[in-house]
This record gives structure tokens, C-alpha cells and sequence, in this order.
């Protein structure tokens, strides 16, 4: 009797287990049906709204989706091949900004010399004396001295590879430097048919070439050189990049803080860290109006950081060495905006960079830097249920982008990248056509 109770002991034990490792085996087949049937309904969905839309017809489109939770790819068509991302460059850029530059940016080094002047080695930091900011503590602490002086090399790298030289009178393409002042911009206004510069150092560079500018006005600037021609024109405000070469820099910090300011790139110092601004107040404009100077910016102050030296190509060699070797294919990077066309990236690969983002920051911190539906560049989009999008656009002339996070009605959360080249149609109806299936996703699943 003992035998035959501890067989059915043994019995009962053998069916428990086997009708676990069976429920277990049903749950998988019905997650795997799940998974099958959802990259069914999305294929679907993306070859009716997208792939065979009359903006998209004739354009190269690659889509990537990925749950993270999951670590199942939802959907992918072309997200292998590679595409010029425009501003999505942004986003790596961003990632190694969140991880190298810390809680707050380094606005200086400086050292206090024995007869009271102030030894300043720029950082690259790009909100000194930017509008927006209206707390400057390096400006607060260095106008105290009444003598400066600037380790620093002569930096002449301005302009990115793959620049639309063409664009240098743009605002969107100011130029980089060591030591950025006012965004590397002139602000021009019109004042009682007068045109006013700010800073007010500019106001000698101004040169009038017509009368009658009641109606506004209009700037021309050669290349080469700081003038500013003015005719009339539409503008009542205008902003231009000035040739931010060193001698300026020097010249319009002298002239800002009504010091004299030396150069002596071989002082020895021990210098100390002076902060600005939170890093992310500053990388939150950059995302959400795709801030080029920004990004550039950013860029090189990692290179600062990390290597010693300002030097994109340098830095973006070493991070696709590191922190990006395990993409899934290697990207084409050359700078920190996007603005080149010599930039290819994956779909495939801005997920990864984006799920590393989350991974290692965390949703919360994404969630204030990335804009999400009627906010920043996507202001227009997204509207009618905002706060289950973080994403950022991408725009050239034929190109279109959109990459980020995206939170379905069951509270998913996927990560995405859409990457549209070569289109002939208008950036609106690509961006709503792109909105239309990502809307469908979040409402579907």
C-alpha cells in the first residue's frame, strides 16, 4: 500500500509538471499567433497608408518598430538600408550629450591669475550670452576682471562636411566655434526706418545701400568678411550668422565686457570648472525647434570632454568605436545637426540609439527634452490625443524623418523610426500620411 500511494504521489507529481510545461508552451503559441497577427495587421496598414500612398509612391521609404519589453521587432520594411536622416542626426547627437556632459554644462575653465586677471579656456558651451538664458553665470563672474585672458588655439572649423555653403546667411547654419557669443548671431530691427544691430558692436559693420525702408528691410552678407549690406525688404526683425572667426570672438567679448582680453594659448593653468546652464535646458530647444548650432555645439563640448580637443569627426569616430559598435549596421556620421546630406543612418539602427536612450536615461528624462504632439516641430501633429508621442523630425529638401517613442492605447511602448528620401511631394502630406499609420498603431494595439 505504501508503494501504490507514493506511485500515485509520483503520478500526480508527473501530470502537474506536464500540464505546466503544456500551459506554458499554449501561452507561448498564442504570443507567438499574437506577435504573427500584429506584423500581419501592420504590414498591412503600412503598404495601404504608406508604401502605396501617392506622396510616397515614387519616394524610398524604410520603417522600423521595436518593443522593447518584448525585445520583438514589430515591423520593419527596408529598416536596414540606409538613409540621410536630416535633423534625426540630432538624436545620437542628444544621446552622447545626455551621457558625457552631466547634470549641468561647463561654461569655462578658468584660473585667477597673482595680478587679478582671469585665464578663461573655452568649453564650446553655446548658451554664453544666448537670449534665452537670462541667467549667465560665467558672464557674472568673468566681467568682474578687468583683464582676460584666452587659452585657447585658433578654432577655424566653422562650417560642417557637407555644408549647403550657399545657406551661410541662414540663421538655422551659424557658425561653430571655441567660445560661442549670442548664438553666433546678429540680430538686426528695424527702429524708425532705422536698422539697429544686437550686440551693439555690429552697428559699425551696418551699411545702408538704398533708402525707404518703411516696409522693412533685407540683409545681404558677403562670405568672406562682417558687413552687413541693408535694402528694403519684408523683415521688420533678421537674424545673421557672423563670421564667428577668432579675431571677432576676441574683439566682441572686449567690446561686451569692456575689458582688455589677451591670447596665450600656452599659460599654464589648474584650472577650475565654472557651470552654466542644466544640460538639459539646453538640449530640450535643441530637440524640440531641431536647434542646429545647438547640436553642433553639443557635439564638440563632448569632444571637449572626452578627448581634450574639438574635433566632430574625431569624437563621432570614437563614439562609433564605443558606445554605438554594437548598431546594427554602422552609420555614415559626419556632424552634429544634421544639415549635411554626407549623414546615413538605418531605421534599424535609430532604434537602437533610441532604445539604448531609454534604456540608459530612463522615459521621464526623454519625455521633458523630446517634444510630443502639438509641441515643438511636431506642433501641427499628433494633436488630438498629445502625451503618447516623444519624437523628432527630420527635414531636407526630398527628405522627411520622424524617430522616437510611441505609447499604444494598451500602453505599449514601442520605438520607431521612419526615414522617407528622394520624395517629390510636399513635407506636409508625407508627415500627415506618416501620422495616419502611427495613429492606426496606437489605436489598434
Amino acid at each position: 500500500m505504501f508503494f501504490n500511494k507514493d506511485k500515485r504521489s509520483i503520478d500526480y507529481s508527473f501530470t502537474f509538471r506536464n500540464d505546466i510545461a503544456s500551459s506554458f508552451k499554449f501561452l507561448l503559441f498564442i504570443a507567438c499567433l499574437s506577435s504573427c497577427s500584429a506584423q500581419k495587421k501592420i504590414s498591412r496598414e503600412a503598404n495601404k497608408i504608406v508604401l502605396s500612398s501617392k506622396p510616397l509612391s515614387a519616394a524610398h521609404v524604410g520603417i522600423s518598430i521595436f518593443e522593447p519589453a518584448t525585445n520583438k521587432t514589430w515591423y520593419d520594411y527596408q529598416g536596414a538600408k540606409y538613409f540621410v536622416p536630416a535633423s534625426n542626426t540630432k538624436i545620437p547627437t542628444c544621446y552622447v550629450a545626455m551621457k558625457y556632459l552631466g547634470d549641468s554644462l561647463v561654461g569655462i575653465r578658468y584660473s585667477v591669475e597673482p595680478d587679478s586677471s582671469i585665464v578663461i579656456q573655452p568649453t564650446a558651451d553655446p548658451t554664453f550670452l544666448a537670449s534665452e538664458y537670462k541667467r549667465q553665470p560665467v558672464f557674472d563672474h568673468i566681467k568682474k576682471f578687468k583683464k582676460i585672458i584666452l587659452k585657447t588655439e585658433i578654432y577655424q572649423d566653422y562650417l560642417g562636411s557637407g555644408w549647403s555653403w550657399n545657406d551661410y546667411q541662414e540663421e538655422y547654419m551659424a557658425q561653430r566655434s571655441d567660445l560661442p557669443m549670442y548664438g553666433n548671431v546678429a540680430r538686426f530691427t528695424l527702429d524708425n526706418n532705422e536698422v539697429k544691430a544686437s550686440p551693439r558692436y555690429f552697428d559699425q559693420f551696418l551699411i545702408s545701400i538704398e533708402e525707404g525702408l518703411e516696409s522693412g528691410f533685407d540683409i545681404e552678407k558677403p562670405w568672406e568678411e562682417n558687413q552687413f549690406f541693408v535694402a528694403p525688404g519684408r523683415n521688420k526683425t533678421l537674424e545673421v550668422p557672423f563670421n564667428a572667426t577668432f579675431q571677432t570672438i576676441r574683439d566682441l567679448l572686449q567690446d561686451t565686457l569692456d575689458v582688455d582680453v589677451e591670447v596665450d594659448p600656452f599659460i599654464n593653468i589648474e584650472p577650475a570648472l565654472l557651470h552654466s546652464q542644466p544640460t538639459d535646458s539646453m538640449l530640450k530647444p535643441m530637440m524640440h525647434r531641431s536647434d542646429n548650432f545647438y547640436a553642433e555645439q553639443s557635439l564638440l563640448m563632448v569632444s571637449n570632454e572626452r578627448l581634450g580637443i574639438m574635433d566632430d569627426s574625431k569624437i563621432i569616430d570614437t563614439i562609433l568605436k564605443t558606445d554605438f559598435a554594437d548598431l546594427p549596421q554602422r552609420p555614415r556620421w559626419v556632424d552634429g545637426s544634421g544639415l549635411s546630406r554626407y549623414n546615413l543612418f538605418t531605421p534599424q539602427s535609430m532604434v537602437s540609439i533610441l532604445n539604448k536612450m531609454k534604456n540608459e536615461f530612463g522615459m521621464e528624462r526623454i519625455k521633458e527634452i523630446f517634444p510630443t504632439g502639438g509641441r515643438g516641430t511636431i506642433t501641427s501633429y499628433y494633436k488630438a490625443d498629445s502625451g503618447y508621442i516623444y519624437a523628432k523630425t527630420g527635414t531636407l529638401s526630398g527628405v522627411v524623418a520622424l524617430s522616437g517613442f510611441l505609447y499604444t492605447k494598451k500602453n505599449k511602448l514601442l520605438v520607431f523610426s521612419i526615414l522617407v528620401n528622394n520624395h517629390q511631394s510636399s513635407a506636409t502630406e508625407i508627415r500627415k500620411t506618416v501620422e495616419r499609420f502611427l495613429t492606426g498603431i496606437r489605436k489598434n494595439f
